[in-house]
């Protein structure tokens, strides 16, 4: 795939599928592949193994390594998929190759957790990354508020591979500067906070969006996405209404019940098990009839 073909798949909904899981703890193969055959069929053309709402940081290796393998296989030809990476260097770059290796267009490079992350050490940590696969596109996931626009100019000036940001700092005045320090043409911008950022951060430049809440309703999504395009705010904001109580239970203290509240819409749709690892835990009785209620009422 083109780097152009990748700047495109970008600009879209980018779906974060959910990794369910069995009864017995175990990845549930039968579930997931129902998952992303119904965001398939759904619409959607931009899957993210391994990305947050995918548990990654709780998953092992080899099951990183499994969803990857399982959502090129469901996918084939019918979406782009954008790979998450992360951890260590050497894990991050054999994830990635592991990808690449599978048929994969581009990764998605999670924010490093390392306690100290100094600027010129987050540039060194992607650069490494996106030199092993330059093959590949590259989106870094900035969380970050103190890396500056111009260290991303300055890591795609090396690495050309570098095509798009997954912007997820809680501010659209500092994403609009952001993105101009780092060059708003150079790079498609995706907001990386999903459908309640979107409108915001669309008005900034961006020209994709993530979502959890894809899994549940892809046509919820879908739809503020061609509102957006189209710049019909009014719809967007009409779309944005009705999924905002349920954003709002992902997003509450902290983002604690992100993965979950999903997860429990899914599994009130008979999708999948409820049950997410910790350091999540499941929803208690009275937001889980909360959820329940939402999702019965984005059918009427």
């Amino acid at each position: 795939m083109t780097f152009a073909a990748q700047r495109a798949a970008l600009a879209d909904v980018v779906a974060i599928p959910v990794t369910p899981f069995a009864e017995d703890g175990t990845l549930d193969r039968a579930a997931h592949a129902k998952l992303l055959h119904r965001l398939l069929d759904g619409g959607v053309r931009t899957l993210t193994p391994n990305g947050n709402t995918g548990e990654f940081y709780a998953l092992s290796p080899e099951e990183r390594r499994t969803v990857t393998e399982l959502t090129v296989a469901e996918a084939g030809e019918r979406a782009t998929i954008l790979a998450g990476v992360g951890h260590d260097v050497p894990t991050a770059v054999a994830g990635a190759r592991h990808a690449r290796d599978l048929g994969a267009a581009m990764v998605m490079v999670h924010q490093p957790v390392h306690p100290y992350v100094s600027a010129q050490g987050w540039v060194d940590y992607h650069r490494a990354i996106a030199e092993a696969v330059p093959e590949l596109g590259v989106v870094p996931y900035v969380r970050n508020p103190r890396i500056p626009g111009a260290r991303l100019a300055e890591l795609a000036d090396a690495c050309p591979n570098v095509i798009g940001v997954k912007y997820a700092v809680p501010d659209a005045v500092h994403f609009a500067s952001f993105a101009r320090d780092a060059g708003l043409a150079r790079f498609v911008w995706v907001a990386g906070l999903a459908e309640p950022y979107a409108p915001s951060y669309f008005s900034a430049g961006a020209t994709g969006f993530t979502s959890g809440l894809v899994n549940v309703a892809p046509d919820i999504s879908l739809s503020l996405l061609e509102a957006l395009r189209s710049g019909d705010y009014p719809a967007a904001m009409r779309g944005w209404e009705r999924i905002r109580r349920f954003e709002e239970l992902r997003g509450a203290d902290g983002s604690a019940d992100n993965v979950s509240v999903v997860k429990e819409a899914l599994a009130g749709l008979g999708l999948c098990r409820r049950d997410v690892r910790p350091p999540s835990s499941t929803l208690p009785e009275d937001r889980r009839a909360e959820v329940a209620a939402i999702v019965a009422g984005w059918s009427r």
